[in-house]
């Protein structure tokens, strides 16, 4: 299946889109040095997140799809050098709005959720 959105995202800094089929995704983040917020390697949580996020995107797969509210939490820490896979399942739909549950891991859960999405009839950037 081609992925319709997100298309120019940065896999360095929300990963890479490895699988999606309907209604599915799944992204691998490869984390680094430079997303690390102190001396012992903490990565931002920003980044496990957004790999979270690009998967949610991807799962519903639609060229105008927004993150418009997340229920999310942090379960783990992530340290530098650890790669992060998320996973994204869409569970219900309506109208235009998209509910889709999230979770991340590394050799652990370190993330999981919900991302509320919404599919506006154009860009959000669109006059």
């Amino acid at each position: 299946m081609e992925v319709r959105t997100h298309r120019l995202a940065d896999r360095n800094l929300v990963g890479e889109v490895v699988e999606v089929r309907e209604g599915y995704a799944r992204v691998v983040l490869k984390t680094t040095k430079q997303m690390a917020v102190d001396e012992l390697d903490l990565v931002h949580g920003g980044f496990t997140f957004g790999a979270a996020d690009l998967a949610a995107m991807v799962a519903v797969n639609h060229p105008n799809v927004v993150l418009y509210r997340a229920e999310v939490r942090f379960t783990a820490p992530v340290r530098a050098g650890e790669v992060i896979t998320a996973e994204a399942r869409v569970e219900e739909r309506e109208g235009r709005k998209v509910r889709v549950n999230v979770v991340a891991k590394t050799d652990r859960t370190v993330l999981e959720g919900v991302m509320h999405c919404y599919i506006p009839e154009k860009h959000v950037l669109e006059k």
